[in-house]
């Protein structure tokens, strides 16, 4: 019992101490109002990238095409939000509630965990931020989410995210995604295919369908669960859908389902924290 009001406590003081750094800091930070009406050229993960293969003698691949949110199918908008940030619609930027908890948890193990970010963070990491896993960043990342929600449109941020998020080497956008791991248009995805990309944004250049299959299928199992729970799929619908799972995995729902987890486990995850 001490053990856990000594944590929460730690996360209570660690979010209040975000708090006073929020209101003070921002100075120099990008500023999120331009993307309004401009859709950015260019974001710090695809410069990251070509770095990388820069010292790698390698020159970066980039596969983008942008698309307005019309223009993707409802059940893979919908997979993306359920299984990334379910609160999307009702946070302003920070999920207070699971950054603090994050924070607390961080504080006791001397080390920045996974998890707690939301969409808008995850933009705001891709647009202006490095992938370093340092608390700097990541207070950064918190000062620029807010102020993409303070400038932006839900429908905006997500639609801005949609189409830089990474989806695989040099892949990025879902109309990239869609058309590198499938052939089709964002348009024309599937609810099973929705999944499989939602299901890949955790580690997104290494959790592909060549690579993690299992992963990959019982993490899109899941999307699709919670996909049915609120709605957004009826009965029929997402059971055509962990079907055409099972069929494009060669697997079956069942066997995945009662599988160990050690069997199943994603090494070397890309996070989203």
């Amino acid at each position: 019992m001490c053990s856990f009001v000594r944590v929460k406590t730690l996360g209570a003081l660690v979010g209040a101490g975000v708090a006073v750094w929020l209101a003070l800091a921002g100075w120099g930070l990008p500023d999120a109002r331009p993307l309004r009406e401009k859709n950015p050229t260019l974001t710090a993960l695809m410069e990251q990238r070509a770095a990388e293969a820069g010292e790698k003698g390698l020159k970066a691949r980039r596969r983008q095409t942008w698309v307005p949110l019309s223009a993707i199918a409802r059940s893979a908008v919908a997979a993306v939000v359920v299984s990334e940030d379910a609160a999307f619609y009702q946070h302003s930027g920070v999920d207070e509630v699971e950054l603090k908890k994050a924070l607390g948890e961080a504080w006791q193990k001397r080390s920045l965990g996974r998890g707690a970010s939301t969409i808008t963070q995850q933009l705001a990491k891709n647009l202006w931020l490095s992938t370093d896993r340092s608390v700097l960043r990541k207070l950064k990342e918190l000062v620029l989410a807010k102020r993409l929600e303070a400038a932006l449109s839900k429908t905006r941020i997500l639609t801005l995210y949609l189409n830089v998020v990474e989806w695989g080497d040099g892949v990025y956008g879902i109309e990239a995604a869609a058309e590198e791991h499938f052939g089709v248009h964002a348009a024309e995805l599937t609810p099973a295919q929705g999944a499989m990309l939602a299901a890949m944004l955790p580690s997104p250049r290494t959790r592909l369908p060549r690579l993690k299959p299992r992963v990959l299928h019982r993490t899109a199992l899941r999307v699709l669960e919670r996909l049915a729970s609120v709605g957004r799929l009826d009965p029929i619908a997402a059971g055509n859908a962990r079907l055409q799972l099972d069929a494009f995995f060669g697997l079956t729902s069942t066997a995945d389902a009662n599988a160990p987890e050690d069997e199943l486990e994603d090494s070397g995850a890309e996070t989203k924290g």
